[in-house]
């Protein structure tokens, strides 16, 4: 039997137990409790021994990937290893002992190390100043946005209500722009996957708060023009928001503000390798020009010193690399991403042949098997497919540009090896396709549970053990 094969009440027989106290009477009885706040009968809960919790958690937790059990190339999200010394650091009896209540004078190395990474990323992306209040990157967007707002409105410029997002966007761009309250104009892009300058022109205007752009983009291009769309998007009078999901592969190499972004928010969990999905806590601190610097607010830590272990975190990794090598980190990142993309683009589409940086989108299987009543293999088909050789799919069906989107990003800490053995298999799902592509169908084979209905799990989750 495989503990992961049954639910932990399916392990229960009457009468198991996993612990022997004694008894105590130093938590009060029941009868201490009021009537309304007592059960009307004891809990349902599994009767299980010890050696089978332990086993079964223990199997389950076997069961989830991450950065530290194989190869994570998941597209516009950066899934960086998290180093150990970040770890270490954040575990500091100094650090995990304080109290959030403590009085603000006996904290005063939190308050230093906050001003720190306030220099450092300031440094490192050439805005003014950061406020640390946003808990993630779409928070850390909307934030941007109200700062934006605020901006003209204390202009007295009350008719600028419309933001301009790229076709190619993060989704969290629009969505923070309309929670914001702001009314939403696509512009769209060229055939070489970068902003048409030329359509971005009509839409300039006295009602234009800013621009939201992500650079390098999400098919991993970095937009040539964005010092002309700077100009012109200054030059109506709107401001430059940059989304900060793609900066790995421009650390101390391009500055935003230097292409003239005003505000901009930072995902420390994908550039600044602290630990990333779960749920959080994460942190996404926002960056201003100048110009922005009155608006930010005050205090910029939120409350209980905020998501201090993130920011530990992301301060030792800045710290241990040093502003002489965290340039290396987007250099090798862009590296690996080329060089898986040449090795794959004889078998799968590539829609636009030019250098990317650390990440990159295909279009599906050259040859994806289809033949007269056989459905070819699709982009699904080849995600599934990878978890039975033990890598984690890419992010698949996104940028919405492609109808079979497979975006691919490697992170600068993967080996040649680990490359390479992640281009062998992809080579190989592409001549199943081409040769079974019926197989590619039912995969995965080899993992716990196989290809479930996702929409009606989604829809209508079973979150309730019914014997």
């Amino acid at each position: 039997m495989k503990y992961y094969d049954k639910l932990i009440f399916e392990l229960s027989k009457p009468g198991r137990t996993g612990y022997s106290l004694p008894a105590s009477s130093a938590c009060g009885t029941a009868d201490a409790l009021p009537d309304g706040l007592k059960r009307g009968a004891a809990p349902a809960l599994p009767e299980v021994c010890e050696i089978d919790v332990v086993r079964h958690y223990t199997n389950l937790s076997q069961m989830n990937f991450g950065v530290d059990t194989g190869f994570y190339p998941l597209g516009s999200c950066t899934m960086k290893y998290n180093p150990k010394i970040n770890e270490e650091v954040a575990a500091m009896p100094g650090f995990t002992g304080l109290h959030p209540l403590q009085p603000a004078e006996t904290v005063k190395g939190v308050q230093t190390v906050y001003d720190e990474m306030d220099k450092a990323l300031a440094a490192i992306t050439g805005m003014k100043h950061f406020t640390f209040l946003p808990c993630a990157g779409a928070h850390g967007e909307l934030t941007g946005l109200m700062l934006m707002r605020e901006y003209h409105m204390s202009r007295g410029d009350l008719a600028r209500t419309k933001v301009i997002v790229p076709d190619s966007a993060h989704g969290t761009n629009p969505a923070s722009a309309a929670v914001c309250g702001l009314e939403i104009v696509v512009v769209k892009s060229r055939e070489n996957g970068l902003v048409d300058v030329e359509s971005l022109k009509p839409l300039l205007g006295p009602d234009i708060a800013g621009i939201m752009m992500t650079n390098p983009n999400t098919l991993g291009l970095f937009e040539r023009d964005i010092k002309e769309i700077a100009a012109l998007v200054h030059g109506c009078g709107g401001l430059l928001y940059y989304d900060g999901a793609n900066m790995n592969p421009l650390l101390g190499v391009v500055r935003p503000g230097d292409m003239g972004f005003d505000i901009m928010h930072l995902n420390l969990h994908k550039t600044f390798s602290t630990p990333h999905g779960g749920g959080g806590p994460g942190s996404g601190p926002v960056g201003v020009a100048d110009r922005v610097v009155p608006f930010l607010q005050i205090p910029r830590v939120s409350g209980f010193h905020g998501n201090f272990g993130i920011i530990l975190r992301a301060y030792a990794y800045i710290l241990m690399l040093g502003r002489e090598n965290i340039r290396m980190a987007g250099r090798l990142a862009t590296l690996g991403a080329n060089y898986i993309k040449e090795s794959l683009k004889d078998c799968y589409k590539l829609p636009i042949p030019t250098v990317c940086k650390h990440e990159f989108v295909f279009d599906g299987l050259i040859n994806d098997g289809a033949r007269e009543g056989v459905a070819g293999a699709t982009t699904l088909d080849v995600a599934k497919r990878l978890l039975d050789y033990g890598f984690h799919a890419p992010t698949i069906y996104f940028p919405l540009l492609f109808h079979q989107a497979i975006m691919i990003e490697p992170t600068e800490t993967e080996s040649l090896e680990t490359l390479d053995s992640f281009i062998g298999v992809m080579r190989k799902i592409a001549e199943e396709a081409a040769a079974d592509p019926e197989m590619l169908h039912s995969a995965p084979h080899n993992t716990p549970i196989g290809r479930p209905d996702e929409t009606t799990a989604a829809r209508q989750p079973v979150l309730k053990y019914a014997a």
